[in-house]
């Protein structure tokens, strides 16, 4: 009984830290402070261990990895989004704007596992005879893995999209305004008003420049990593699914969709390292990949289809 008013406890304070840390990263966005980083850094570790405490204290009083249903899953996928973040700042990269990418996502999984799911589906249960197998830890952890690691890369393809494109429209608007005041014959102290606006969106580009680049490193790193993990985990899972199932694959749709989530980053990763695309396109196929992965992850197990699912809708 113990174990499971600590799960509660630290459910409910970790929530909570999760929330106001995205609160911090989000206003550094708009005020940059060093203060307020640091703020959102410690809280991001305080949150990871609130949530390890969650995690710990369930396969305490349960027996077995806490990995079995999807609101356990639904919280190691925030407790993965906390550890990137520590795990990039530790690494002493400049890295600010990150926690605005992992807190909110790390807020959203946890929210939903511990709001969103109805309370039999957040309850520990004996595991039936198919997850009992020393392939569950290294299978489903893997899988989880790669699951945060993919769209914390995806989720910075889309910012990269959204940055980038606001930058050429507003270099869009200043060549034409540029070329409209100078068609109808400026002044000189006109002239200079406009030259001074031009070098001042100029600085404010190139740091946004500088920002877009960071991101399209950190997605590419991120996915990169990802796709070693889910490669990883797919392999496993035929391997177990063998003992299990007497075959190594079977289409299941849960088995379906990982492929097709797998060909699209490996996609991604071929267009980046052979052929050379950085920028836009290769970000164009990592936001479709974020699609796919929630489409794989929880789209399939809502839906009640196939082996893999939790059940939920039907």
């Amino acid at each position: 009984m113990i174990f499971i008013t600590l799960e509660h406890i630290s459910a409910h304070v970790s929530f909570s830290l999760t929330f106001v840390v995205t609160l911090i990263y989000w206003g550094s966005l708009v005020y940059k402070s060093e203060e307020l980083s640091n703020s959102g850094g410690k809280g991001m570790i305080v949150t990871c261990i609130c949530i390890t405490g969650v995690l710990v204290t369930r396969s305490l009083y349960s027996g077995h990895l806490p990995l079995s249903n999807l609101y356990e899953s639904f919280m190691f996928l925030s407790w993965t989004s906390s550890m990137i973040h520590i795990v990039i700042e530790v690494r002493g990269q400049d890295a600010w704007w990150l926690g605005a990418i992992t807190a909110p996502s790390a807020m959203l999984t946890h929210g939903f596992a511990t709001l969103g799911l109805p309370d039999k589906m957040q309850q520990s249960a004996m595991l039936v005879p198919a997850l009992q197998s020393h392939w569950l830890m290294m299978h489903v952890s893997m899988i989880l893995l790669s699951y945060g690691t993919l769209l914390c890369g995806s989720l910075s393809s889309i910012a990269f999209l959204v940055i980038t494109s606001q930058i050429n429209q507003k270099i869009f608007i200043n060549v034409k305004n540029s070329f409209f005041f100078n068609k109808n014959g400026n002044s000189h102290d006109q002239e200079k008003k406009e030259l001074k606006h031009t070098f001042c969106l100029s600085f404010i580009n190139y740091r946004k420049w500088l920002f877009t680049n960071q991101l399209d490193q950190l997605s590419y790193r991120a996915i990169g990593l990802g796709f070693s993990l889910l490669t990883i985990g797919i392999l496993s899972g035929a391997v177990w699914a063998n003992e299990a199932w007497g075959s190594y694959w079977s289409w299941d749709p849960k088995e379906t969709w990982a492929l097709i989530t797998w060909i699209i980053f490996a996609i991604y990763l071929h267009t980046r390292i052979n052929r050379g695309w950085k920028g836009e396109k290769p970000a164009i196929v990592a936001s479709l990949g974020f699609i796919l992965v929630w489409t794989c992850y929880l789209g399939v197990d809502l839906l009640g289809i196939g082996l893999h699912s939790y059940g939920w809708l039907i």
